[in-house]
């Protein structure tokens, strides 16, 4: 018995002898009304009483086949042995973020401290042309300013998140 090519998505040409043709696609449904099958076999297709899909280019698209009852008693039963399991990685994953948010909150802390002592007060050393050209030191003095303000802001964020984990074990 031949195979036949089962097609999840039917929408093509073959060549055959330098002239293009399209293939002939058929529609098999099985006696139970079952979902239908389409086959690009025509021999085999004759022989289920297959019908010819026509009317412009045919798209099929395999669906997910329904699950039965009984496997979802199975999968319920194994649920309880997945949640400890789930429970244990949320555990892990939740220690890992925790463990991450520490280290960039010790970095943004450690930025925010450099900054505030090259701010010196609102009053940091001139550097450079500085000396001469009064507004670019001033520039530097609002960036410097708004730099503090934004580290500030990162480290209210990372303390924020780190208090909506759960406490650690």
């Amino acid at each position: 018995m031949k195979k036949t090519l089962l097609l999840p998505l039917v929408s093509f040409l073959l060549v055959s002898g330098g002239n293009d043709a399209w293939a002939q696609v058929y529609r098999c449904v099985a006696a139970g009304g079952g979902s239908p099958e389409y086959i690009n076999n025509t021999k085999e297709a004759q022989s289920r009483n297959c019908k010819l899909v026509s009317g412009g280019n045919v798209t099929v698209v395999q669906g997910t086949p329904v699950s039965k009852a009984p496997a979802r008693a199975a999968a319920t039963a194994t649920s309880s042995a997945s949640r400890a399991d789930g429970n244990a990685d949320q555990r892990a994953r939740d220690g890992d973020m925790r463990a991450i948010l520490e280290a960039e909150l010790k970095k943004a802390e450690a930025k925010l401290a450099e900054q505030l002592k090259e701010y010196n007060n609102g009053e940091p050393e001139k550097q450079g042309i500085e000396g001469r050209n009064y507004q670019r030191y001033l520039d530097r003095v609002a960036e410097l300013k708004d730099s503090i303000a934004r580290s500030q802001s990162d480290i209210a964020g990372i303390k924020r998140e780190i208090s909506r984990l759960p406490a650690a074990n």
